[in-house]
């Protein structure tokens, strides 16, 4: 009976391990009456992109745009012959940045609640529609770096009185196309080390998209140095935190060697660095005095004797085109708890 299945839980949990527990209570039937699951509007042609998750794994998540509005139906899956009294169903969508030193106090930006149904009681499955409209202007898009995340999610509550609420969250990446930069100016320095060595670079542009090629030369006007070979280095610096409390961290994204062996007076060397096989994100100033991330372009020469010399330039980047998982990927997405 049930009031026996009872006592032989109660009585094995005390002595048994949570997940022993769970599982003894699921074969009795105790186990959770109902399942809810999220469907974005329009799922099945959802772009998807791929994206590194809080431990690091990649995530597979449905992409939406600043302009897109976040709809969809929320599913209530009840056992057969169950029922579920609540206090009210509601559904959020949330904007957050997580800082890794503080990442249980995540800042939310953006928080929008939808209510889907008054406090009652459930005796059947039943779905709801959801919208919100024009939620995602503020530009931000999702970023997941080394100390710092941006993320949106949509999570659903189902409130209770005598239980545990029930929620369910699934995250979504939201990336922002922005019109091509009216002035761009293209990047000309003269470098050097008095006597001994003086070379001017010129990079076409200052700015430049995700899926753009960095052109420009590197024109030798003194060398008394003896020069082994000479590299460009892309950098993302990321920034967290602000006024003293602010944390710098540098990553070199790619290395490409645009010359080996000793150079001449008044040699020219070609530069032709694409961007898009590597994994950048827009450039981001200041995101609520949170975060930042810059990228740089480092010129290193490497004498024989293995020093180094360089020279760093900032370069801003921003988004030409959507990014997105081929269509005739067949794996769903699976950031969803």
């Amino acid at each position: 009976t049930k009031a026996t299945n009872k006592r032989v839980f109660l009585a094995l949990s005390l002595s048994l391990p949570l997940s022993s527990a769970l599982s003894i209570m699921s074969f009795f039937g105790f186990g959770s009456v109902l399942d809810v699951d999220i469907e974005f509007a329009q799922q099945k042609v959802l772009p998807r992109v791929n994206q590194r998750g809080i431990n690091g794994d990649i995530e597979t998540l449905y992409l939406f745009t600043g302009s897109d509005s976040v709809a969809g139906k929320v599913h209530c899956n009840l056992k057969p012959g169950k029922k579920v009294d609540h206090m009210g169903i509601k559904i959020e969508l949330i904007g957050a940045i997580e800082l890794l030193y503080d990442r249980g106090n995540p800042y939310e930006f953006t928080s929008l609640v939808r209510d889907l149904a008054a406090a009652g009681e459930m005796t059947e499955s039943t779905s709801y529609d959801f919208e919100f409209a024009n939620a995602l202007g503020n530009g931000h898009e999702t970023y997941a770096g080394d100390n710092v995340r941006l993320r949106y999610f949509v999570r659903v509550q189902i409130s209770r009185q005598y239980s545990s609420n029930i929620t369910k969250t699934v995250d979504f990446a939201v990336q922002n196309v922005v019109p091509e930069p009216e002035i761009n100016n293209s990047i000309k320095m003269e470098v050097g080390i008095e006597d001994c060595l003086h070379i001017e670079f010129e990079y076409n542009k200052s700015r430049y998209s995700l899926q753009d090629v960095v052109i420009g030369k590197i024109y030798f006007l003194l060398v008394r140095i003896k020069i082994k070979h000479m590299e460009i280095v892309i950098i993302k610096r990321e920034s967290t935190g602000s006024g003293a409390t602010v944390y710098n961290e540098s990553s070199n994204i790619s290395k490409y060697e645009i010359m080996d062996g000793a150079p001449v007076r008044g040699e020219s060397i070609p530069v032709r660095l694409f961007l898009s096989p590597y994994d950048l994100s827009p450039t981001m100033k200041n995101v609520h005095n949170k975060f930042s991330v810059k990228y740089y372009l480092n010129l290193v020469l490497v004498d024989e004797e293995d020093r180094r010399y360089f020279k760093q330039q900032e370069i801003q980047l921003w988004r030409k085109s959507l990014r997105t998982l081929p269509t005739s990927k067949k794996s769903g997405p699976t950031s969803s708890k």
